[in-house]
């Protein structure tokens, strides 16, 4: 079977993939239903204020590798192609079909969680293209984590990152970011805007003053 054909198919198992509300299913197989606790999200912040330290870390676990399984099969399905060749956008629609399953889960009637561990699988399966960039946004995050101990704030400015990250280290590097890897750069501008689209109702409460810190579980 031709690659495109090969990485067509791995798009649609990899939608199917990031569809896997694991934040819900770990919550129910513990006695509780993140969508009706806490934020009402099923991702892993949500199921860790419910539940407890261990439980985020699960779900976020889970998370990530509903984006890095799909992004790794693919490199392994593209490792004879030389890089000038390589089907850049099949690759990225294989991550862009995990990513927006956790968005939009076809099992929940397309209401899902925000995307942050599972976009963070996609960087981590695209070596060293996402994965050298992503690490910017990791320390961003975890700077303004530790100085506001709000995991919203940190995903949002750590998302905005990403993009500068990947023009700036991809133009140090000599890659060609805004040619044969277009795709890539689109993917990095998209991913980060979904992101930040989906903390919409933390933003506003940031702006208003109400958005609490994130508890620190048990």
């Amino acid at each position: 079977m031709p690659l495109d054909q090969q990485l067509l198919i791995l798009a649609v198992v990899a939608y199917l993939l990031g569809s896997i509300p694991f934040g819900l299913i770990v919550g129910r197989l513990n006695g509780i239903d993140p969508r009706k606790g806490g934020s009402g999200n099923i991702g892993a912040t949500n199921v860790g204020r419910l539940l407890g330290r261990k439980f985020f870390w699960i779900v976020f676990f889970l998370d990530l590798l509903k984006g890095l399984i799909p992004m790794a099969v693919a490199a392994t399905l593209a490792r004879h192609v030389d890089t000038a060749h390589k089907p850049y956008g099949l690759w990225m629609l294989v991550g862009s079909a995990a990513f927006l399953g956790h968005l939009f889960p076809v099992w929940l009637k397309f209401k899902g969680g925000k995307g942050v561990a599972t976009a963070a699988g996609v960087l981590l399966g695209l070596w060293p293209y996402y994965t050298l960039p992503g690490l910017v946004p990791l320390v961003v995050f975890i700077l303004i984590f530790l100085a506001t101990k709000t995991v919203s704030i940190g995903s949002i400015f750590a998302s905005a990152t990403f993009p500068l990250a990947f023009i700036g280290i991809g133009l140090f590097a000599g890659w060609p970011v805004f040619g044969r890897q277009l795709p890539l750069l689109v993917l990095a501008l998209a991913v980060p805007t979904l992101i930040i689209v989906r903390h919409r109702s933390n933003i506003a409460r940031l702006l208003a003053g109400t958005e609490k810190p994130s508890q620190k579980p048990s």
